[in-house]
Formats: structure tokens, C-alpha cells, sequence
């Protein structure tokens, strides 16, 4: 008898899909891209505003997706995937993934001043006590906060989903990759690599919370498009003053392009009398109806990217392969 592969091939095992309240669109496309059906649930408040989650259909031995960024009001999405996890733990779930595409809490990883706290880790300790045994997010601030868990973590880059637009967009232009801070140098070193174009990066000094000064330019961008890369875009100072920088320096045109459009307190404001040739972020958080109003903003969706990290980790495939570029 001819020798035969005995290995048997991946098999999908049953598993279901949940969405917070926090982005409801993102959380459509990943079961849209997955073609299965959002879970039953059902999401509101008590008279005294405490948060009511029931679910809705039998979840027993199901592996189970909570799809919802801690974005703002960060209290209550936060406190409401806790909730959810919860419930599906006590519902006799086989396993649950927290799907947070924007982890809120993640700028506080370290502690930075005495008597401060270290709120990303307090967030990574009430997940796990909530009854979760995974995370995917993209695009943490800072990547050793998946050491925080005691689970995989599953850390996706908001790079090659950006990637292909900017390049459509500002590809037959000469082009420089910038990060607006030493931080984020890697970062932009990646996207600098997918673009074949050379990397230069504001050198920053922050004055405190929410307060930046851009110094001096390490690189060149006279005569080529600057396209500025960050993970977050809070209040929009740092993007402004690195903004400010590259035009005085010579940059033809300036593209900003984040993650995760948090877009805070005076953010609309500064983002809108800017002068941005681009504006790219993704849809980690949604964009409030200011922002959707904007004509020079686009934004990238991220469903396919997760629900092909959900599908791989479904048949026990490789997530890293997604992040070779």
C-alpha cells in the first residue's frame, strides 16, 4: 500500500462572535469577512446607570470573540467588556478572546513619576480576572504590555493595513517616512521599507501631559512628501508642531497617518487649520460626526486583518506569517 499523509488538515473549531458597544461597524466587518453571524446579546444600563449584559443563545463549548475597543467613555467600554467576559465565562464557554483593537490605559505602562500608577497593567490584571484567555490588539503603544498577561497575546501592526493607501496615494512622489519622536522609529522604519523611501525623525522634548515641542529634524524632506506615522493621534499637538517643522524644512507636501484616531479635547481644531494634504487613520475607534466631515481624512478599516487572525487561530495556523512584510 502506497504511503499516505496521516497528518489531517486543519479543522475550524466552533466558535462565535460578540460585539461591545464601542464600535459596532468594525465588529459587523470582522463577522461579515468571517461570514458568520454576530452573537445575541443583549446591552444596557440599570436605573442607577450600572451596566446590564445578557446573552442570548446557548455559548456552551464555544471558543468566543469580544470585539470592543476601550476607547472613549474608556470607563464604561472597559467596565463592559469585563461584564461581557463575565457572562460568557458563566455561560460555560470554552474559551474568550478579548478583541481590542485599541487597548485604552496603554500610554500609562511605566511609571514615569513616584506615586504613579502603572494603569495599563491594572487593565491587563482585571481582563484576566474577567474570565479571558486571550488578546488580539493592534497596535499597542508600547509593545511590552503584552508581557503583562499571563496569555497569548496576539499583537497586530496598523502598518500593512495603511500601507497600500498611502502608496496608491503618494507613490509616484518622492517620499519621507517620519516619526514624530524617537519612540516611534521602528514604527516608521517599517513603513519606510514598504515604501522604499528614506526615514527621518522629529526630535521631541515634551513639556508635560499632552504637551509637545518639536526641535530639530534628524533626516531630509525638502522637495518630497513627509508622511508623519504614529500609533495614536490624541489632542493632534505633536502632529501640528512636527507639522510646522517639515514644512519649514522644505516637505511638498505633509500626510499624516496613525492607528488609532483617539482625537481628543482640542484635537478637531488644531487637525482642521493644520493644512494636512492627508489625513489616514484606521478604524480602531470611530470617528466622531466632526471628523467624518472632514475632507482630507481617510479612514482604513481593520476588519479584514482581525478576522484573519480569528480564522487562524480557529485552525491553529500562524498569526506571526501576517506579520511578515
Amino acid at each position: 500500500m502506497a504511503n499516505q499523509n496521516t497528518t489531517p488538515p486543519f479543522s475550524e473549531r466552533p466558535f462565535k462572535i460578540f460585539a461591545g458597544s464601542s464600535n459596532p461597524s468594525l465588529a459587523e466587518s470582522v463577522a461579515k469577512h468571517l461570514k458568520v453571524d454576530l452573537g445575541c446579546r443583549v446591552l444596557g444600563r440599570f436605573s442607577d446607570n450600572e451596566i446590564r449584559v445578557e446573552i442570548q443563545e446557548n455559548v456552551r463549548g464555544l471558543d468566543v470573540y469580544v470585539i470592543q475597543s476601550t476607547c472613549a467613555p474608556t470607563n464604561d467600554n472597559l467596565m463592559e467588556l469585563l461584564v461581557l467576559g463575565d457572562a460568557l465565562k458563566r455561560a460555560s464557554v470554552r474559551s474568550i478572546c478579548a478583541v481590542t483593537p485599541y487597548y485604552g490605559y496603554a500610554r500609562q505602562d511605566r511609571k514615569v513619576a513616584p506615586r504613579t500608577p502603572i494603569s495599563a497593567k491594572l487593565v491587563a490584571d482585571l481582563i484576566s480576572t474577567a474570565g479571558f484567555s486571550r488578546l488580539i490588539s493592534v497596535d499597542l503603544h508600547a509593545g511590552q504590555i503584552q508581557g503583562y498577561f499571563n496569555f497569548p497575546v496576539d499583537h497586530l501592526f496598523g502598518v500593512p493595513v495603511l500601507f497600500p493607501f498611502l502608496q496608491k496615494s503618494f507613490g509616484d512622489e518622492p517620499i519621507t517616512v517620519v516619526s514624530p519622536d524617537a519612540g516611534g522609529t521602528e514604527r516608521a522604519r517599517i513603513l519606510a521599507k514598504l515604501l522604499k523611501s528614506p526615514l527621518a525623525i522629529v526630535d521631541k522634548r515634551r513639556l508635560g501631559p499632552n504637551e509637545a515641542k518639536a526641535l530639530n529634524l534628524i533626516g531630509e524632506v525638502d522637495g518630497r512628501v513627509a508622511i508623519i506615522l504614529d500609533d495614536i493621534i490624541d489632542t493632534g499637538g505633536t502632529l501640528c508642531k512636527a507639522s510646522e517643522l517639515l514644512r519649514e524644512k522644505g516637505a511638498t507636501k505633509v500626510v499624516a497617518a496613525a492607528t488609532h484616531p483617539v482625537f481628543s479635547g482640542p484635537a478637531y481644531e488644531r487637525l482642521s487649520q493644520a493644512g494636512f494634504d492627508g489625513l489616514v487613520v484606521t478604524d480602531t475607534i470611530p470617528l466622531t460626526d466632526d471628523f467624518k466631515k472632514m475632507n482630507n481624512i481617510e479612514v482604513i478599516g481593520v476588519g479584514p486583518l482581525v478576522a484573519e487572525t480569528i480564522h487562524r487561530i480557529q485552525v491553529n495556523d500562524s498569526v506571526s506569517a501576517l506579520l511578515e512584510y
